[in-house]
This record gives C-alpha cells, sequence and structure tokens, in this order.
C-alpha cells in the first residue's frame, strides 16, 4: 500500500482516535490518507493549540494523542506543546512533514532540522526514510510515548517517502503490563510506617495518571493517615476528606508544609520533581518513594526507601499486610482548621474587582463534583491549587511542570470533546487568554458548550506578585485588553461583562447551563496576593502554635 495509507493504518492500530493539526503542501498525501480512515482530523488554528490538545488526549485517555504540522514553521510552532508534554508526563505523538530526502526540489526553503530540534524534548525523534520502515517506527514511537515516564515523541515524514509503496504490514500495539514491587521492599516499606509517629501522605502527578483511586483510598481508610497532595496531584483522593490537609499550592510557609514539618514519614505517592515540590530537604525525615518509576534525585527529594513498580498493587500489598499503630495523626490535622478558615476569610465579601478567595470559593459552590476545570497558568493557579477542593480524578487540569500560558483554551476544548456529559470550564488571565485566543473559532466549529473566565487584572499579575515581593518597582508588566464581550460576539459566543461581584455566581449558572461559548469578564483585584505571602503566612502559622 503507499506509504501514507500505511502510516495512517499503522496509528489506527495504535488505537488512535483524533489527530489535530495544521497541515502543509508536504503532508497532503498523508491528509488525505486520514480522510479515508476511522480517525478524526480537526483543524486548528494554529499549531500550539493542536498540540495542546493532542496532549490533553494523552493526559486523560492514557492512549497517545497526536496532532500533526507542516515542516519549518509549523513545526517550530510545535516546541512549547511538546515540552509541555514531555516535562507533565503526557504520551503525545507529533508529526511533522518535510521536503523530499532523496531528490531536493527547492534547495533549503523552509527547510530545518526538526528532528534535531526535537530531540531534547522528546523521547524519541525521528525522519522515516524508507516506507517499509513505518510500522516499528510507529509501534516503537507510541510505546515510547504511553510507557512510564510517559511524555513526548516526534516522527518526520519526508513527502516523497510518503508517496512510495510498501508491502509492509501495520503492527498491532501490544498493550505492557507493568511490574510489580516484591516482598523484600514491601516488608521495609511496612516497618517504617509501622514504627513512625507521625507519618503522611503526600499524593502527586503520576498517581493522577492511572486508576490508582481504589487501593489509595482503601490504605487512606484503614490506616486513617493524613493526606496533602501536589498541584497535579489534585483529585486522586476526594479532598472533601476530614484527612485531607491540604495542597502543596505555595513552595513553602503554608499550613500544609507547617504539617509536613511537623510529620517524621512521608509517603511520597506518585511524586515527581519536576513539579516545584513542597519543601522536603529534611535530615530528620525519613521519604518513602512510590512510582512507577525510580527516583530522580535532587537536592530537594532523596527518599531513603524506593518501591518502584505499579502504584496500586504495591498500595494493595501495603494495605494487606498493615499493622495498625497509634499514629498520632491529630497534631497534623490541627493545621486543617486555621487553614479552611484562612482559605474561607472573603467567602461573602461583596468588594468589587472580586477577591481572588471569594472567586475561588463561588466557583467551587458552582461547579458539579465531576465538573473539570482547565487552568491557564497564572496567579488564580497558586489561589485554585490551594483553595479549590477536588472531589474527583483530573477535575482539576493545570499544568505545574512547564507552567506555560496560553494552554488553557485548547486544554478545555479538548477536555470538553471527550467529557461531552460534563461541565467544563477555562479559568485564564488576561494574558494567557489573548495568547491562544484564535482557535475560540475551531471550538465554535466543534460546537463545543464551554465557559471561559477571563479574570482581567490589565497586567501579568503573578509576576507583578513576585515583582513587588522583590520590593522592585512596578515596571514592564502592564497592559491594555479589548473589549472582550464584544471580542466574543465576533466569534460566535456569547459575552458577559461582570460589573458586581454579587453577580458571578448567577451569570456562571447561567452560562454553565446553556449551550455555546460563553466568555466572562470578570475584574479581579490581585492586591489579596499579599495574603500569601511567605512573611504573612508565617506569621499567622506561628500565631496559631501558640493558641
Amino acid at each position: 500500500m503507499k506509504a501514507s495509507v500505511l502510516f495512517v493504518k499503522s496509528l489506527e492500530s495504535a488505537g488512535v482516535k483524533y489527530i489535530f493539526g495544521l497541515p502543509g503542501e508536504e503532508n497532503l498525501a498523508l491528509l488525505d490518507a486520514i480522510r479515508k480512515s476511522s480517525i478524526r482530523f480537526i483543524t486548528t488554528r494554529d499549531e500550539q493549540a493542536a498540540v495542546f490538545m493532542a496532549a490533553t488526549v494523552g493526559r486523560l485517555t492514557g492512549k497517545v494523542g497526536v496532532a500533526l504540522s507542516t515542516l519549518g514553521p509549523g513545526a517550530t510552532n510545535l516546541v512549547t506543546g511538546v515540552a509541555y508534554a514531555q516535562l507533565g508526563a503526557m504520551p503525545l505523538l507529533v508529526i511533522t512533514g518535510q521536503k523530499p530526502i532523496k531528490k531536493s526540489k527547492q534547495g533549503k526553503f523552509q527547510v530545518i532540522d526538526v528532528v534535531g530540534m526535537m530531540k531534547p524534548i522528546t523521547k524519541m525523534a525521528v525522519t522515516i526514510i524508507s516506507a517499509d520502515r513505518i510500522p516499528t517506527t510507529v509501534y516503537q514511537a507510541v510505546r515510547m510515548a504511553e510507557l512510564e515516564r510517559p511524555g513526548a515523541v516526534h516522527i518526520e515524514l519526508p513527502e516523497d517517502i510518503a508517496e512510495e509503496e510498501s508491502d509492509s504490514e501495520p503492527i498491532i500495539l501490544e498493550r505492557v503490563r507493568r511490574p510489580i514491587p516484591d516482598q523484600k521492599i514491601i516488608d521495609k516499606v511496612l516497618q517504617a510506617v509501622e514504627t513512625a509517629k507521625s507519618p503522611v501522605i503526600v499524593i502527586g502527578a503520576s498517581a493522577n495518571r492511572k486508576l490508582v483511586r481504589n487501593q489509595l483510598r482503601s490504605f487512606i481508610n484503614k490506616t486513617g493517615i493524613p493526606f496533602a497532595t501536589t498541584q497535579m496531584g489534585k483529585g486522586v483522593e476526594d479532598e472533601s476528606s476530614d484527612l485531607y490537609i491540604g495542597t502543596t499550592a505555595l513552595s513553602d510557609q503554608d499550613y500544609v508544609h507547617a504539617a509536613l514539618d511537623k510529620a517524621d514519614l512521608l509517603i511520597m505517592v506518585g511524586h515527581d520533581i519536576v513539579e516545584k515540590p513542597p519543601t522536603l530537604a529534611h535530615k530528620h525525615k525519613k521519604y518513602i518513594h512510590i512510582n512507577f518509576y525510580p527516583a530522580d534525585i535532587d537536592e530537594v527529594y532523596s527518599p531513603n526507601i524506593e518501591v518502584v513498580g505499579d502504584i496500586s498493587h504495591s498500595l494493595w500489598a501495603m494495605t494487606e499486610q498493615i499493622k495498625l499503630q497509634p499514629w498520632d495523626s491529630e497534631s497534623l490535622l490541627a493545621y486543617r482548621k486555621p487553614l479552611l478558615k484562612d482559605i474561607s476569610s472573603k467567602d461573602n465579601n461583596l468588594e468589587f474587582p472580586i477577591k481572588p478567595q471569594r472567586f475561588v470559593s463561588d466557583l467551587r459552590k458552582v461547579m458539579p463534583k465531576d465538573g473539570i476545570l482547565s487552568l491557564d497558568n497564572g496567579m488564580y493557579k497558586l489561589w485554585l491549587a490551594r483553595n479549590y477542593p477536588a472531589y474527583e480524578q483530573n477535575s482539576v487540569l493545570l499544568d505545574n511542570a512547564l507552567a506555560t500560558m496560553g494552554a488553557g483554551l485548547p486544554v478545555g476544548m479538548a477536555a470538553k470533546l471527550l467529557n461531552h456529559d460534563k461541565k467544563v470550564i477555562v479559568v485564564a488571565g488576561d494574558g494567557g487568554f489573548v495568547m491562544n485566543l484564535a482557535d475560540l473559532a475551531t471550538a465554535k466549529e466543534l460546537k463545543l458548550d464551554l465557559v471561559i473566565i477571563v479574570l482581567k487584572d490589565n497586567g501579568y499579575g503573578m509576576i507583578k506578585w513576585k515583582q513587588g515581593d522583590m520590593n522592585l518597582a512596578d515596571f514592564g508588566l502592564d497592559f491594555t485588553n479589548p473589549d472582550f464581550v464584544k471580542l466574543a460576539e465576533s466569534f460566535g459566543a456569547t459575552g458577559i461583562r461582570i460589573d458586581r461581584t454579587e453577580d458571578f455566581v448567577p451569570t456562571l449558572k447561567t452560562a454553565m447551563n446553556s449551550p455555546g461559548i460563553h466568555i466572562i469578564d470578570l475584574p479581579i483585584d490581585y492586591s489579596e496576593n499579599k495574603q500569601l505571602s511567605h512573611s504573612k503566612l508565617k506569621a499567622k502559622i506561628e500565631s496559631e502554635k501558640e493558641h
């Protein structure tokens, strides 16, 4: 068969359902093969949106998401999304076109070394030099992308190779069972937990990728050991639990860190040091690393015991065999009450622009338990990670790895595409939202029901917070915004501007329960960011200790 057809059939054999992209003339044979296949092709307005959407498919399904671009500028536009998937451990395959490699037609026009560019930010990057190599190359790429630790892979398909003929056949992708840890290491873990005085569980990103919730819940319920989460570990366990201490949204000096400081053993379930970690470099503590792969040792993370293998099986074995002890959980959970008090401090505040605490509280009241939040990157991400309890797995999609602006909208689009029956809300700052707003047109064409909340402060709020915290002059971070209501209307969406804090909840309820795309322009008062400064929080925690 024709190489381009063989390539697409190989993707079908790997279970690919969607390809997102913006093709060029070098991929036209491949595009025509996709047209005749079972794979749905979704044309985006920018390659960056395509790769963010593909990465989100990988993140939510565990199976490779696929993005397509042409050569040159199309390929360079993929780079941020590729890095996003690689650093965030999301299975992603990007396919790029290239000029003929056997006979030059146009010299070096648009030609750069795309494979060389992709190699440092992928698990694998190759050029296909023969049609006969397509089945094994696609098989290996998908396998590499999906195996722990997941990430990005890249295949370059030159225009002339795509036109070749081959007698090869697609390879059916066989799922690989993850290894399980041996009994000796389980015994060592149990001894450490059973002899600890104040253990605490910290749930990280890897636990959110697989179905570990049932086994984790069984372990928590049996032992009564409190738990905290990293930002990307939110929702693995229900955060309405009385054993939930909090999320490490800040680097240190918050109530959750005070509890971690007090603990003598941290059970790190699925922790990945790519996340900005909680402060863990305490010499007197023990750390147990439970993950699919060995720990990446760093100054801030050096576990004493490593349990490498399937997380669910490790937790099951621990639950079955652990001997319950009189652990001191109360001293750790004592920090939960003042944290909740701090979080709810502005719940009923009617000042306008809206306070971040009030915004998060209102959002949680309106959002269904299984609703999905897609967060762009900005100051609100810290407020939401800290103050917004997640009840279901992957119900808060945030990026605490590459932490790139501009991803919120395409990630929300992909989440809605995969979850038609769930409410999906995108939360973006006015800076990040404008970066990828062209693909509002794609959302409209896909007939997605989507609510986008644009938090408006006319500046890059998080960096302004850092600037102020360093006692530097306010400089270089302000901008003016378009009229978001008119902008929404120009894309065929509904735009609403909020002028009073008390109008936000009814507006959000109406938007969530109406078809189409709704963009809510919500001014926010980020002067509250100073409440998250380390000195203020440290003073509050010390005051609580005295009482």
